[in-house]
C-alpha cells in the first residue's frame, strides 16, 4: 500500500523496498570575501538486495539534506546486476580516475570479502559470496565508481551465448 507524503504526494511501491546505507560524508567549504560556507557533501548507495544498486552523491548546508540529495541522485543512476546465485558471473575489473576495483566471484558460504564503500555496494545489490580487491586510491568516491563500473560491465552467460549462437555450456564453465 503506498503510504502519501505531504512533500512528494504518494509514496511508490518500488520506494518502499529500497535500503539505503551512507557510504562517505565530507565537510567541504567555499572561500568567499566574507569567509568561509560551510556545507556537507553526501555519498550514498540504494539498492533492493535483489540485483539493483545505485550509488549518488548529494551537497547540502545540512547533513540530512545531503543524503536525501543522495538518495534521490543514486536512485536516478540505479543498475541492474546480473547474479549466478549468490556470486557474480564471471571476474571483473572496474576503474574509476585512480580508483580500481577487482571483483572475483566466490563459493558459496565464502561471504561479502570486501571494505568500506565495495562492502557497502555489494550488500545492497544482493551479492552475498564474492572477493573483492580494491588497489591504488582509497577515496571512496573513486572506489565506489570503480565498483559500479565493474558491475555495469558485467555480462550474463545467456547474453553471451546469445551473442556469438553458442550453448551456454560451451561458453560458461
Amino acid at each position: 500500500m503506498a503510504y502519501p507524503n505531504p512533500r512528494r504526494g504518494a509514496v511508490n511501491e518500488q520506494d518502499l523496498e529500497f535500503k539505503d546505507q551512507v557510504i562517505n560524508i565530507r565537510r567541504v567549504t567555499k572561500v568567499v570575501k566574507g569567509g568561509k560556507n560551510l556545507s556537507f557533501s553526501a555519498l550514498v548507495a540504494v539498492g533492493n538486495e535483489k540485483g539493483q544498486v545505485g550509488i549518488g552523491k548529494g551537497k547540502a548546508r545540512e547533513v540530512p539534506m545531503a543524503i536525501s540529495k543522495a538518495v534521490q541522485d543514486a536512485k536516478k543512476k540505479m543498475i541492474t546486476v546480473p547474479l549466478h546465485e549468490t556470486t557474480i558471473p564471471h571476474l571483473i575489473r572496474g576503474a574509476h580516475g585512480a580508483g580500481v576495483v577487482i571483483l572475483r566471484p566466490a563459493s558459496k558460504g565464502t561471504g561479502v570479502i570486501a571494505g568500506g564503500a565495495v562492502r557497502v555496494i555489494m550488500e545492497l545489490a544482493g551479492i552475498k559470496d564474492i572477493l573483492t580487491k580494491s588497489i591504488r586510491s582509497g577515496n571512496p568516491i573513486s572506489v565506489a565508481n570503480a565498483t559500479m563500473d565493474a558491475l555495469r560491465r558485467l555480462t550474463d552467460a545467456d547474453k553471451v551465448s546469445g551473442k556469438r549462437g553458442k550453448t551456454k555450456g560451451t561458453i560458461w564453465q
